[in-house]
């Protein structure tokens, strides 16, 4: 089933990242990989599961506004070919303003392009009361960023894991098991988008 079919867009099609090539995770601690070792983190299992160079660029209690202003660095510094954002959780938990959110995750998205980078925006639960019964859904925000900018989006990666209790090492973090269960879903949207070759 095409999860797009009926919105009546199709996910924009993008240009196949080569094998080898530099691909920044730029994020929070779930990017870093808080509550697994290092290797276990979510880049690792992509570098392992795509064949491409990932830097992890994520550090722990990040918000989007920090993320945005280590970006210049990160970009100048690996040159990547591919951006991987998921950036807003801290933001979220700390109550900040949605608008200055969507704002600073915009901008992140079209500065790694204007650095010639491709994007894929990660869309980061919304902590409800809700979220405290296990039941997670992504924040509206990500999908309107990647209509309006014209991006693939990864749905429901992080709301799928968290919701999990097996998948968890706490409330807000994964497992070992989480950031392979969450690598291993976004190479499928990686695929689809084409961002990542083979079937």
């Amino acid at each position: 089933m095409a999860p797009l079919a009926g919105c009546g867009r199709k996910p924009p099609r993008a240009q196949a990242v080569p094998s080898g090539a530099t691909v920044l995770a730029l994020g929070d601690s779930l990017t870093s990989g808080v509550g697994a070792s290092t290797d276990a983190a979510y880049p690792a299992v992509l570098q392992r599961l795509s064949g491409w160079k990932v830097v992890n660029g994520g550090i722990s209690g990040d918000t989007s506004a920090q993320a945005l202003q280590r970006l210049p660095d990160l970009l100048q510094k690996h040159q990547p070919a591919l951006v991987i954002v998921g950036i807003g959780g801290n933001d979220f938990l700390r109550r900040q303003s949605t608008s200055a959110t969507r704002a600073n995750v915009r901008q992140i998205c079209e500065q790694a392009r204007a650095a010639g980078a491709q994007v894929l925006l990660v869309a980061v639960p919304e902590f409800t009361v809700m979220a405290t019964l296990g039941q997670l859904s992504d924040h509206a925000m990500y999908e309107e960023i990647a209509s309006e900018l014209k991006l693939p989006l990864h749905r429901k990666g992080w709301a799928g894991v968290l919701a999990d209790a097996t998948l968890r090492s706490d409330q807000i973090h994964a497992n070992a098991a989480g950031y392979e269960r969450f690598a291993q879903g976004l190479v499928d949207t990686l695929r689809a988008t084409g961002l990542l070759a083979g079937g």
